[in-house]
């Protein structure tokens, strides 16, 4: 994580610990009983001049209310000076999310500010103490540097120079949330990093899922349809069993004299298909660390869809967990986004119902038409993807190409023989000269994946989709993925399609006793697909098919990284050649062991196969 400037200045600290420098702004209520935030004691936000900015908007300031040269007058409505910490009407009836603030940086307003400042400083790092004052200082003196650094807060803010709200990091422990809304939310853009509990390697508790606020005949479907769910889970975690067995100890047959010691991996393997059948709404705990300023994104996109509900509960306890610890970000922080001012909205009034069966029915048909037979098909490739990647070795290099041919500069920073970053356990490409070069060819998918797939596939943060909305794909018909397993035995599948069309008609009856499509997705099986495109550089991609053609890969995954792979292979060949599973690249990078999975090796020595021919049943 980064650190600031002043390294003694900033360390991280835990959550509780005040800045002794933050002061909590007097407390109202409005007619309402909900507590009020307001910036000054009057309640009325303080005037604040304007400022000519250059690269951090640092400079001469100018009569306040001066409209800046060239620019919009522009009018944003900060939280700060109404933030109101109401909790929606609406409830779950599970138990609500769990939100910790569990490691911040410490006086993280000020660094913001702080940092800022340093930019056009002729005296060195401008420090937290610059900014606020030193706890020494008279009160008035402290009192007017709070306000300076508070008008320059807002002024950086509302001009867009956000990048100082980078530096500081904070991370978070959550609790009893779905599913349904890491993948929808929280995970579906780049900048986080999360470590959740897997269920693929976690048994699912009864009990352990969100329920929607619903009553009457509606909470009886949901219940319902949620047991028998994770009932046939329950039974599929016993009766995959043997089918996980015979292709384990084929594998590993010296194993199969041990099954005390080995049964547990043979049980993950079961669990890992068994959860398929599972509800979206799944609880889930994990920790989740982001800067400011994508905590700020958050709040401001908390009404969005799909899970707005569950949304607005934990995005509202999270900023609580920061405006406890540092109580000075109101001066800045903007109030969610209106749901009917979101493009996405306009967009589908415009073309009728935001939910249409029939025109999602369209849509999917349209859209695997254009699939075909695979998983992800590859829909755009620029014509010059390797000239592109052997020029950018040429210049890193200062080659001529009548001394470095395409051939030999792609083998350059693609061949892990010649390229020995390809065989660190690290991933160096970023700050490679060389590997860089990679970043010029660019591919694009279509792809399908179930939800609990996907929810995995977009932990690749640099290889980004435009994932649906998904409520607008739902057609009322049973729409899922079938692992690989399941499929083998004429028995397990019978009863996997059976608890497929139990999730699909419990939503169905949902949607006819008027219940939102908000509040039904949470009864779509993991299984449930996805519908999108996925673009990436082939820096990031060749990071991507390096984790996910391992053999440990989630099956999906691998399937997808495969044909991809596959299809690479056939328009850019010199590229493709070298797009292969980690133990490969060491093969030819010679690094030792092959494998870097240790005891989690898969079995199979892979590379010692074409790529052609690999193919897994677990």
């Amino acid at each position: 994580m980064p650190r600031s400037c002043s390294a003694s200045s900033t360390p991280f600290i835990p959550a509780g610990e005040e800045s002794s420098s933050s002061k909590s702004p007097p407390t109202t209520r409005l007619p309402n009983g909900s507590p009020t935030w307001c910036s000054e004691s009057s309640g009325a936000p303080s005037p604040r001049a304007s400022t000519q900015r250059g690269c951090c908007g640092v400079a001469d300031r100018v009569p306040p209310c001066a409209p800046r040269a060239g620019a919009p007058i522009i009018s944003i409505p900060m939280a700060s000076r109404v933030l109101v910490l109401e909790r929606p009407s609406e409830k779950f009836l599970s138990p609500e999310p769990e939100v910790r603030l569990t490691q911040a940086f410490r006086r993280s307003f000020d660094n913001m500010v702080a940092t800022a400042r340093t930019c056009y400083s002729a005296n060195g790092i401008i420090k937290e103490d610059d900014v606020s004052g030193a706890e020494h200082l008279p009160v008035e003196k402290k009192e007017r540097k709070r306000k300076r650094r508070d008008d320059l807060a807002r002024d950086l803010y509302e001009a867009g120079h956000h990048t100082t709200l980078q530096h500081a990091h904070f991370q978070f422990t959550l609790s009893n949330v779905s599913r349904q809304f890491l993948w929808s939310f929280l995970h579906s853009h780049p900048f986080y990093n999360s470590e959740q509990v897997s269920q693929r390697y976690v048994e699912v508790k009864p009990g352990s899922y969100a329920v929607p606020p619903l009553s009457g005949e509606a909470l009886s479907v949901y219940q319902a349809t949620v047991e028998q769910q994770v009932g046939v889970y329950q039974e599929f975690c016993r009766s995959l069993v043997p089918l996980v067995e015979e292709e384990y100890y084929e594998r590993f047959p010296a194993r199969g004299k041990r099954r005390e010691i080995y049964g547990k991996e043979v049980q993950k393997k079961a669990q890992e298909v068994a959860r398929y059948v599972l509800p979206v709404a799944t609880f889930a705990y994990l920790y989740h660390t982001i800067s400011g300023l994508t905590l700020f994104r958050y709040y401001r996109m908390a009404l969005q869809g799909d899970a707005p509900l569950e949304q607005r509960i934990v995005l509202e306890r999270m900023v609580e967990e920061l405006l406890r610890l540092e109580p000075d970000y109101r001066v800045i922080l903007q109030e969610p986004m209106p749901r009917d001012e979101m493009p996405e909205s306009h967009a589908l009034a415009e073309c009728g119902d935001a939910e249409n069966p029939e025109r999602a029915r369209r849509f999917i048909v349209e859209f695997d038409a254009e699939l075909g037979e695979r998983i992800s098909k590859l829909v755009d490739c620029p014509a010059a993807n390797e000239s592109l990647v052997a020029q950018g070795v040429r210049e890193v290099l200062g080659i001529p190409r009548s001394e470095l041919s395409d051939d030999q500069a792609i083998a350059w920073v693609m061949d892990p023989a010649r390229n020995p970053y390809l065989g660190e356990a690290l991933n160096l490409d970023t700050l490679s000269k060389i590997s860089r070069a990679m970043h010029h060819a660019h591919y694009t998918f279509q792809k399908r994946l179930s939800h609990t797939a996907d929810s995995q596939n977009q932990r690749h943060r640099l290889t980004p989709a435009s994932r649906p909305i998904l409520a607008s794909h739902l057609t009322g018909e049973p729409d899922f993925a079938t692992p690989g397993l399941v499929r083998r035995d004429p028995a397990v599948r019978r009863r996997y399609d059976a608890v497929m069309e139990i999730s699909w008609e419990g939503i169905r009856k949902l949607r006819g006793l008027g219940v939102s499509g908000e509040f039904a997705l949470y009864l779509l099986p993991n299984a449930a697909n996805v519908r999108f495109t996925e673009s990436a550089d082939l820096l990031n991609l060749r990071h991507k098919h390096t984790m996910r053609l391992c053999y440990n890969a989630q099956e999906e995954i691998w399937q997808a990284s495969w044909e991809e792979a596959l299809q690479i292979r056939e328009i850019n060949p010199r590229i493709g050649a070298f797009l292969l599973p980690p133990c490969t690249l060491r093969y030819q990078s010679g690094a030792t062991p092959y494998c870097p999975e240790g005891k989690r090796y898969c079995g199979e020595p892979v590379w010692r196969l074409p790529i052609q021919d690999y193919h897994r049943a677990i």
